[in-house]
């Protein structure tokens, strides 16, 4: 067992503990899941369990995300002993899920684009315009309003010029919530890129 909370060996049950999951090996998360509730450390197994369920699962299945995050909750407001059934079920379905790291590969792009420099101006049409003077600057001229549209959706440029064509998701096809996604982001992408081809130019 591991009760010292903050010996290594412990530190290398809750590394185990998420490795399991999301390597999909239900009895060794359920084995690890013992350990630490033998330890009774009920904050560091809700505080992994919420970050596995959206670093791992994520955008794959979204629901059981979501059911573990009420999971975790459940186990906080009940305590131990009971709460080892809100977590085990938890655990037991994120283990089974398809898994997906597409959200957290994402923003890490993106961070790592703005990190560089990799960012300019926001586009002029989309800076606040609730300000006396702002329409002599530019400023929410030409915007479209895409509730105004059919589908509630208009192309129009979002980014910086200098990185308009920048793509940090990377869809997977690992589950059906996340294949649909990937189906509405490619059509969404591949419109606004058709209709903006020539419609916006770089400022001077």
């Amino acid at each position: 067992l591991s009760a010292d909370k903050d010996g290594d060996a412990h530190y290398d049950v809750i590394s185990a503990f998420q490795k399991s999951i999301r390597g999909s090996d239900t009895d060794a998360a359920l084995h690890y899941l013992a350990r630490l509730i033998e330890a009774g450390d009920l904050p560091i197994i809700a505080r992994r369990l919420m970050i596995t369920a959206y670093e791992d699962i994520g955008l794959a299945n979204m629901p059981a995300v979501q059911r573990a995050v009420t999971a975790v909750q459940t186990a906080e407001r009940v305590g131990f002993p009971e709460a080892r059934i809100p977590l085990a079920d938890a655990v037991i379905e994120l283990c089974l899920s398809p898994k997906s790291n597409s959200g957290i590969n994402a923003i890490d792009e993106a961070l790592a684009q703005v990190r560089q420099g990799g960012f300019g101006d926001v586009p002029a049409h989309l800076k606040d315009a609730h300000y006396k003077g702002a329409a002599k600057l530019g400023h929410g001229l030409d915007y479209d309003y895409p509730h105004d549209y059919p589908q509630d959706w208009v192309a129009q440029q979002y980014l910086p010029d200098r990185i308009k064509d920048a793509q940090y998701y990377q869809p997977k096809n690992n589950g059906r919530f996340e294949a649909s996604l990937g189906r509405q982001y490619w059509q969404l992408r591949k419109a606004q890129q058709h209709t903006l081809r020539g419609k916006y130019h770089p400022s001077k």
